[in-house]
């Protein structure tokens, strides 16, 4: 898997004035065999994204930045090498941690996996694991930049653009989702949103927020292939426009446009690397 010893990092805290890191999203990483491919689509894509170039530091590493001057994650060049360990093109989601240590043995005491064992980097401690249902994500508790100890990561948001704006699992088990994410990280909600013979839509919060939801796939999904995992929705100003920018830059649809309760409106594709994307925004 990913090395990733130039991830950038920030502080997160929820806007609830949370003091603890456990549970808060903090970073957001695309792994791609081809990081050029992926600049020049997802600029055409997310209005307001620049992907730069690689920062340097061994390995080929570009911050994804904004129109307001900050960022909204990173892409990883995928090698051969990670591609041999299990690798595949990938949006990836750093959920920040007080402990990565302590978090990962709990992960393991409630049936998940360590895939890739803690370690260090100049940005924080990381490790990559899997929930029970084997769904990956990263943990991390990242060591603030000098001179900015009290600044919250912004890569997530439930309302601005440029960022991701929602955090969506699909897992065969829901309810074993629920109680595992709500016992490590606190995401615990009551509320859910009815899908008649899909089941329920139950949404995850981190103190006043509502961050995201888990539900049990049920369509063929990519290629007749039921997918399972994490969905990261970036938020767009038109989704009208993006779809067409999707198809124009050799991308895939591959669910949508839909209009959620909310309002917003929603698609799902494959970027022309093979990862699978998603976006928000209004119509």
């Amino acid at each position: 898997m990913s090395d990733v010893t130039d991830a950038p990092a920030r502080v997160a805290a929820n806007e609830d004035s949370r003091t603890s890191l456990q549970g808060s999203h903090i970073w957001y990483e695309l792994m791609s065999p081809d990081p050029d491919g992926s600049k020049a689509f997802y600029e055409a894509v997310v209005p307001g994204w620049i992907i730069g170039e690689p920062i340097g530091g061994g390995q080929d590493y570009r911050m994804i930045g904004r129109s307001d001057g900050g960022n909204a994650g990173g892409v990883l060049r995928l090698t051969e090498e990670m591609r041999e360990h299990g690798a595949h093109p990938i949006w990836m989601g750093y959920v920040g941690v007080d402990d990565v240590d302590a978090t990962a043995a709990e992960i393991e005491a409630k049936g998940g996996k360590t895939l890739m064992p803690a370690f260090d980097i100049p940005q924080g401690r990381i490790a990559m694991i899997a929930d029970p249902q084997g769904n990956p994500l990263y943990v991390m508790k990242p060591i603030p930049p000098e001179g900015e100890e009290d600044r919250a990561s912004d890569v997530f948001s439930p309302t601005e653009l440029q960022r991701v704006g929602w955090n969506e699992l699909m897992t065969p088990d829901p309810m074993a989702a629920r109680a595992f994410y709500g016992e490590l990280f606190g995401w615990a909600s009551d509320h859910f949103m009815p899908m008649g013979e899909l089941g329920e839509y139950r949404f995850f919060s981190l103190g006043a927020t509502t961050i995201g939801a888990v539900f049990r796939p049920q369509d063929e999904g990519f290629e007749g292939k039921k997918y399972q995992g994490w969905r990261y929705y970036i938020r767009v100003p038109s989704i009208s426009d993006a779809t067409e920018a999707v198809k124009a830059n050799g991308g895939a649809v591959t669910m949508g446009p839909h209009e959620v309760p909310t309002g917003d409106h929603i698609i799902v594709g494959r970027d022309p690397q093979g990862a699978e994307f998603s976006l928000v925004g209004k119509a």
